[in-house]
């Protein structure tokens, strides 16, 4: 072993030099421009735009005089797999308004047949024939929308900020559409609501980007020419529409949505009788300006969000799952994009559960969120969750504000609070309980080409009877081109730093051998190197080297955790991928751990451990009907062995159905004392689209680590735009003993969209 880690390190080394000599040499890139900056594609890239009162029938045909007399926005250029030349089939882009609509006409040259994943509205966004549509009314790069729209036309909608990589796609509205098939070519139809825009009636020149995906071709191309390494939606490098006079005002738009649930529960884990109840609650969404939104919610329901995918965890920490209730999902990136993805200040699924996760009742929240001017954007949201059993009634708020500075970089803060409304004895029991506040400061820096990025912040908590240690500060930055990426990060956090409306994976460090959670701070070194190969010719798109660290310290300086990983990806042009790695770790433990369920075993003591991995996966062409996806991760795991197996199988009868089936199996083999463990995780998923409104999902799962068998099934029946009729049946069992139920619930459950 010894052998293999100075060959290891070697490999390591002189991998460092290679990315050194190939950021030089990619240096050059940058000084040579590699391709034209935002603002020239605003000189090269316009559409003008003119009013019609021609009546306008909806039928995907373009067959009414106007979309003759338009422009043409067309010759795209590929962007993705390969940002090198003309796709294999153009598409032509047209665009006309009246006094309510703004209009496009789009043509995509093709063959006779679609590449469809499903007719499930906002769902395999990108994954099937279609087209995107980015506008930025103010034409500021800090906010705009993209409406994506399949062959089949099946919608789908987000906001998107400049200098985020986050999309909301949670964001919903009314719009209308139509498609039609020809022999050698599709058309469509889009009329957007101007109220359903936000912009101002002062600006006659909007951002605009048009990208269409082929995926018979595994083509992605785009109006504006954009090199892979940047966003199809990018608001640093749209086009221009050009108005002939100034577009008409937007009109009020204010949507107001009930609901009323019916749900049957039982709980038997809990020995609690079956119980039937009624609620009914609403959503209300309120355009204060053009670029600012007011949401309420009174007594909120997610029955109808699907579950969570069980994973099997071998780690040492908790696991980060993401966020699926539409309020939090909206303008998400105001909160939740602070820090990195395993040290969040703000993470929304703290609101709405206790201490041991599970859920309470959320009363009311509200969120005032969106841009103040063309610099500022600012959230400000509050949430007021039940008292359950001896959880204590919360209050938790928000305050964050982003400020753009120069082209493409922002300085944001925030102000986190969560109150507990407790009695003066629960308080004297339970202090940290009580409250917790945190406020932080971040800085993102981007070149105006998206190339250098730098990062900082500095993070603050506060919590009864803690003083000192109550911080978290990180730093960073890198090089991002098409070709070449390469990032140091450093992260300091303290033992004190609490995010009780947050996540912090490593901060409670479970003591298997005392049953209890220990808080421990830590300093962490990241750093991560890609090289990327494109290739002019033959059947590979791409070759991808990566080279990652990382190096976890206690706060007394004392080292923790090293991993070190060497990885290669080969990419196909027909969608396929090739991907091999090794892995090398070193963990000197500070607390006995256990990673098997046989509490009569002992827990791993306290050592140094060195251990090798070695990983492969192979996926077929995502394409095809019918696809698999398999991985292999095998070698030593603390002081035993680790094998972990994996197949995917998908089909899909397109566009309506879709089933897949994925196995993971799990094998821990430790010194006789410390035991040994077959962890099995089987998901299955069966999705049903009926038509365009009408789909049935059935999802199952099967996990021996969690002991649960769940099984959830939702019909979905959307009989109006927005509105929707929900019948939702969940089921959750033991493995062990098997099929053992523990709880059950149906609920059936009505919402209606309202245009005020």
């Amino acid at each position: 072993m010894n052998l293999l880690s100075s060959i290891f390190y070697l490999i390591c080394c002189m991998l460092k030099l290679v990315s050194i000599f190939l950021f030089v040499l990619n240096y050059q890139s940058y000084l040579s421009a590699q391709g034209i900056n935002g603002i020239e594609h605003q000189k090269k890239y316009q559409l003008h735009i003119h009013k019609t009162a021609e009546p306008i029938k909806l039928d995907g045909e373009l067959s009414e005089s106007i979309w003759k007399q338009t422009e043409v926005a067309t010759d795209f250029s590929n962007w993705v797999p390969q940002d090198i030349g003309r796709p294999k089939r153009q598409t032509e882009v047209r665009v006309f308004y009246n006094n309510q609509y703004i209009y496009f006409g789009i043509t995509g040259f093709d063959t006779t047949y679609d590449i469809i994943k499903t007719l499930k509205r906002d769902a395999e966004i990108g994954s099937s024939d279609g087209v995107g549509i980015t506008i930025d009314p103010i034409n500021e790069r800090t906010s705009g929308f993209v409406f994506i729209l399949n062959t089949k036309n099946v919608q789908a909608e987000a906001v998107i900020w400049g200098g985020s990589p986050d999309d909301d796609w949670s964001w919903d509205n009314k719009w209308l559409s139509a498609t039609k098939r020809y022999a050698d070519r599709w058309t469509m139809e889009i009329a957007i609501p101007f109220k359903t825009l936000r912009y101002s009636t002062e600006k006659k020149i909007w951002g605009i980007h048009f990208t269409r995906g082929d995926l018979k071709n595994y083509e992605y191309s785009s109006w504006v020419r954009l090199t892979s390494n940047l966003s199809w939606h990018d608001l640093g490098f749209t086009g221009v529409l050009i108005w002939d006079e100034p577009p008409p005002p937007p009109g009020k738009n204010i949507s107001f949505i009930p609901y009323i649930k019916t749900s049957v529960i039982s709980d038997k884990e809990n020995a609690e009788a079956t119980k039937a109840k009624t609620a009914v609650g609403f959503d209300t969404k309120l355009a204060v300006t053009p670029a600012l939104n007011l949401d309420l919610t009174v007594n909120p329901d997610f029955s109808q969000v699907e579950v969570d995918e069980q994973v099997t965890n071998l780690t040492r920490f908790n696991i980060f799952f993401p966020e699926k209730r539409t309020f939090f999902l909206e303008n998400a990136d105001l909160f939740a994009t602070y820090g990195l993805p395993e040290i969040r200040p703000f993470y929304s699924r703290r609101i709405g559960l206790d201490n041991d996760g599970n859920p309470i009742p959320i009363i009311a929240g509200v969120r005032l969120s969106g841009n103040v001017n063309k610099r500022m954007r600012i959230g400000i949201m509050n949430m007021k969750t039940e008292k359950e059993n001896e959880f204590a009634p919360q209050n938790y708020s928000a305050i964050s504000v982003h400020e753009r500075i120069w082209e493409r970089s922002v300085i944001k803060g925030y102000f986190l609070n969560r109150n507990a409304f407790m009695s003066e004895e629960q308080k004297s029991k339970n202090p940290l309980d009580t409250y917790g506040r945190n406020a932080g400061l971040e800085c993102n820096f981007s070149d105006n080409k998206g190339l250098w990025k730098a990062w900082g912040g500095y993070h603050l908590s506060l919590k009864p009877r803690t003083s000192g240690n109550n911080s978290y500060q990180q730093t960073g930055g890198g090089y991002f081109s098409r070709t070449l990426t390469s990032s140091v990060s450093f992260d300091k956090v303290g033992t004190n730093y609490y995010a009780d409306m947050g996540f912090v994976q490593r901060i409670e460090n479970y003591d298997a051998q005392r049953d209890t959670s220990i808080r421990l701070g830590f300093v962490q070194l990241g750093n991560e190197n890609t090289y990327t190969i494109y290739p002019k010719k033959g059947m590979i798109n791409t070759h991808v080297f990566g080279q990652n660290n990382l190096f976890i310290w206690n706060p007394n300086g004392r080292f923790n955790e090293r991993q070190d990983d060497l990885n290669y990806s080969l990419n196909f042009k027909n969608s396929s991928s090739l991907n091999f790695g090794m892995i090398s770790h070193q963990v000197d433990l500070n607390y006995p751990v256990r990673f098997v369920s046989d509490n009569t075993k002992l827990p791993l003591p306290i050592a140094i451990y060195r251990f090798w991995q070695w990983m492969f996966s192979y996926n077929t062409d995502r394409r095809k009907l019918f696809n698999i996806t398999t991985g292999l991760l095998v070698g030593k795991f603390y002081n035993g062995s680790l094998g972990r197996y994996n197949i995917g199988i998908n089909v899909r009868k397109q566009p309506r159905v879709n089933f897949s089936l994925d196995f993971e199996y799990d094998e821990l083999k430790f010194p006789q004392q410390y035991g040994s463990a077959d962890l099995f995780l089987i998901s299955s998923r069966i999705e049903i689209g009926f038509s365009n409104n009408i789909f049935w999902t059935t999802f199952l799962q099967y996990n021996t680590q969690e002991s649960n068998i769940n099984i959830n099934s939702r019909f979905q029946w959307r009989f109006k735009p927005m509105s929707d009729v929900y019948l939702v049946y969940t089921d959750n069992y033991f493995t062990d003993p098997f099929f053992k139920n523990k709880n059950r619930a149906f609920v059936l459950k009505m919402n209606w969209w309202l245009n005020l």
